[in-house]
């Protein structure tokens, strides 16, 4: 099954419902659908391999994504955030492609492709007659490369089956209202940002698109489209909930909201279940080479664990939920032995919509399953911890430890506003623990002895960190991801 039936279906369904709003243009579901048909011609008399998007969300991620899915041709966005080798290396990868957006960029990184700009695209999709015959559903839909947090980005392979897979065993088809509105801020090159178009368009519910975030654009465009859903990530979130304290915004139509791609602090989001009272929120754990999301802590769990007086449970507002039906999780030793509740291991996950394929090889175990390099562990009632990469751990003297942990006591300083544990050189261990930590504003700088106090009283004596340092900020990607390779250079230096 192709995933441009998703469009046609919604176009079929209601062609005349607003299926888009961008930059003050409204689409409807039947003129999507004609302009992702006009593009399918275009790209296929380009004659490229790939179709690359090299720009901010528009209505050309759009009509890109589901042309490049009837053409048969892989969609791939790309990073135009990243520094011009960086760029220019992926481009390396992908010609001969179809670029839309920075022409003049693509063309002076890498030559043999077809570009057009924004407009130009767009204009051609729509003077376009439709393709004749769609493609089917066999091949690869989207190659998107990894953000490349701990290494060098990798081409992660998404066949229309996995996307598939994971829309119809979520979303409901035409589920929306009408007056349903989905706000999209995350960049069209990240999965969420492709789930965010796919569930919502086969939802028929309203894509607002959002191509450049401040909190002040998000809470202006929420108010205005009356939106009743969204997505952020964990740094979006905490700028709007600090928005929000100078420049107050009513938002009486914003029923839930969805947030992953990082991790979020707890007291960001204690501060915006206060904020936010009759407003459903949801954390989403997935990743790229899993079509997006395979765990969920839904509204009933935030709330129930933010006002819960049991540990236990209030804890579980530091998890990311329990796996969705449609797939299968465990947590696994170095040996492979899959680990009771309690104990920390590799999550592994397997399922229709995990794809683990890379264009370099496939990632799978022989029985399907994907390691997905995520450290965590599964309490008793099934609930999902994240403790970090399984390639952050620290190593020392033989003993694994884990960041996380070290972490979240940090955090429960009162001067400390975030912090991240990463391993050190250390001649008598091989690896010691060191902590880069930023000082919440009008507190003074706590002493090293009481950090390491605090650490050794909560924790064991093995944690307590050798190596100390405060930064101004942390290094994240424009995902909220936390970039540990960069602490750990701050160490080397």
């Amino acid at each position: 099954m192709n995933l441009a039936l998703f469009l046609e279906m919604a176009a079929e369904a209601a062609p005349d419902r607003i299926g888009l709003v961008c930059d003050g243009r409204r689409w409807s579901y039947a003129e999507l659908l004609a302009g992702a048909r006009g593009a399918a011609r275009r790209i296929v008399a380009s004659g490229c391999s790939h179709v690359a998007l090299l720009d901010e969300s528009s209505e050309a991620a759009v009509l890109a994504l589901f042309g490049a899915a009837l053409a048969g041709v892989p969609y791939c966005p790309l990073n135009y955030r990243l520094a011009d080798a960086d760029l220019a290396g992926l481009l390396g990868r992908i010609q001969p492609a179809l670029i839309v957006g920075d022409v003049a960029r693509s063309t002076r990184l890498c030559d043999g492709n077809v570009t057009l700009s924004r407009a130009d695209f767009v204009a051609a999709a729509l003077a376009e007659p439709p393709l004749d015959e769609a493609a089917d559903g066999d091949g690869i839909a989207i190659q998107l490369f990894t953000s490349g947090t701990t290494a060098a980005p990798k081409a992660a392979i998404l066949r229309h089956a996995n996307l598939v897979s994971y829309i119809l065993g979520t979303v409901e088809f035409g589920a929306a209202e009408e007056s349903d509105a989905a706000l999209v801020s995350v960049p069209p090159y990240h999965i969420a940002g492709i789930s965010a178009l796919l569930s919502s368009i086969y939802a028929q519910r309203r894509i607002v698109m959002l191509p450049a975030f401040t909190p002040e654009a998000w809470l202006a465009l929420a108010a205005s489209e009356a939106v009743t859903n969204a997505f952020v990530v964990p740094t979006m979130l905490a700028r709007i909930i600090d928005a929000l304290e100078t420049a107050p915004t009513a938002l009486p139509a914003l029923q839930a909201v969805a947030y992953g791609g990082g991790k979020m602090p707890l007291e960001v989001i204690h501060k915006a279940l206060d904020r936010f009272p009759a407003t459903g929120f949801t954390n989403a754990y997935g990743l790229t080479e899993t079509s997006s999301t395979i765990a969920l802590l839904g509204p009933e769990d935030h709330r129930a664990a933010h006002g819960a007086s049991d540990p236990a449970v209030r804890a579980r507002l530091g998890s990311v939920g329990k796996p969705l039906p449609t797939v299968e999780l465990e947590i696994r030793d170095e040996s492979g032995r899959a680990l009771p509740p309690g104990e920390p291991g590799e999550i592994f996950v397997r399922g229709d919509q995990v794809s683990g394929e890379y264009r370099e090889r496939s990632a799978l175990t022989d029985d399907g399953w994907f390691p997905t390099r995520d450290a965590g562990y599964l309490d008793a009632e099934g609930y999902l911890f994240l403790s970090g990469r399984a390639d952050d751990v620290i190593v020392r003297g033989g003993e694994n430890l884990s960041p996380g942990e070290i972490e979240d006591v940090l955090l429960g300083h009162p001067a400390i506003a975030d912090a991240c544990a990463v391993g050190v050189p250390s001649v008598e261990w091989g690896e010691a623990v060191g902590v880069a930590l930023v000082l919440r504003d009008g507190h003074d700088r706590p002493g090293e002895a009481e950090i390491r106090q605090l650490v050794r009283d909560r924790l064991r004596s093995s944690r307590v960190p050798e190596a100390i340092r405060f930064e101004p900020a942390l290094p994240y990607n424009e995902m909220g991801k936390l970039l540990r390779r960069e602490v750990r250079k701050l160490f080397a230096a």
